[in-house]
């Protein structure tokens, strides 16, 4: 076989090949019939679950959906994130503002933190014009005891129907991942820090 022919019948392969593909990815998008709120969970040691999750939000906001972002744990650095969301039309921006845990070292200040915060985040979740709630290292909450899964829990599930939550951190509970539509788990591989070089501007926060 010349090297025409064999080219010619790798692309009728090929060709084939996709509208097999095709045919199989036009018969789920038929039959996904379903339009409700989701429930987003990123979680996992890698880096990027906050990343991902401020794209949708990006998103969301490209197509003119009012949302709302409360981030848990962080505050103290300045966020890229924040600096860009913080003040727009269509996003409302809480921040729990005591920095990382380690650094508070104060558990019943963080409890008192969280709660305060928590707060806000109940009203957006109770609000049927918010469209997206991005709850931003959440897990950390849940892990630690500072808030109640089951508080937690009930205001996921009675927000209104066609809201969208995402939520981050590490180690999502199997209530909460067991609540979630979508749940994505970062893997970590490998990581510039653990290499001794700084964390970056614009990359890492």
């Amino acid at each position: 076989m010349s090297e025409q022919d064999s080219d010619t019948e790798r692309n009728a392969r090929h060709k084939r090949a996709m509208q097999r593909k095709k045919a199989h990815v036009d018969q789920r998008i038929a039959q996904a019939t379903i339009d409700k709120g989701l429930l987003v969970v990123l979680t996992g040691n890698g880096k990027g679950k906050s990343s991902s999750a401020f794209g949708m939000l990006a998103r969301s906001v490209g197509h003119g959906m009012r949302c709302g972002v409360v981030q848990f744990i962080k505050g103290q650095w300045e966020c890229g994130e924040q600096l860009l969301f913080n003040d727009h039309p269509l996003v409302e921006f809480h921040v729990m503002n005591t920095g990382f845990t380690w650094e508070t070292q104060d558990r019943e200040k963080d409890i008192a933190a969280a709660e305060a915060t928590w707060h806000q985040a109940e009203k957006l979740l109770a609000d049927p014009d918010c469209q997206v709630v991005l709850l931003d290292e959440l897990t950390y909450m849940l892990t630690y005891g500072y808030l109640d899964s089951d508080r937690v829990c009930q205001a996921l599930e009675s927000r209104p129907a066609d809201q969208h939550v995402i939520i981050t951190g590490r180690n999502a509970s199997d209530r909460l991942t067991g609540l979630a539509d979508t749940v994505s788990e970062v893997r970590d591989i490998k990581h510039a820090f653990n290499s001794g070089i700084r964390v970056q501007k614009g990359i890492d926060y």
